[in-house]
């Protein structure tokens, strides 16, 4: 299977959206990044990438709605899920993106390692 060479980070925490795309180039990959889903979504589109790394709770449009759109019109692609909480709590909202279609969870704050670990086990699914 092919390596998830291209990532999108969807993410309205600029500083987070900031320091996965560093590691995620520093790891080899190339990346683009968005601030809510109405971007994620317009850029995936022109630019459609292998993975996409998406925050639950956004303005505008958040991940679940996200995540929702990109599965329906593109079943193919990988997503991992990412929260820090919100009212429901971060475990609530990534079981509920994994029902609606994310192929791995992670709760904020993770660790560099957990992160490329996820990647890495999508990529052989």
């Amino acid at each position: 299977m092919l390596a998830l060479a291209s990532v999108l980070i969807v993410d309205d925490d600029d500083d987070l959206r900031n320091s996965l795309k560093s590691l995620l180039e520093r790891a080899g990959y190339d990346v683009s990044t968005a601030v809510n889903g109405n971007e994620a979504v317009r850029i995936f589109r022109s630019e459609p990438t292998a993975l996409i790394i998406t925050d639950i709770i956004m303005p505008e449009k958040e991940g679940l709605e996200t995540i929702i759109e990109l599965r329906q019109e593109y079943p193919e692609v990988k997503i991992i899920a990412i929260s820090g909480g919100g009212r429901i709590g971060a475990k609530g909202y990534l079981q509920l993106a994994q029902a609606l279609g994310a192929n791995a969870t992670l709760t904020k704050p993770f660790t560099r390692t957990e992160l490329l670990e996820s990647i890495k086990e999508i990529s052989a699914q």
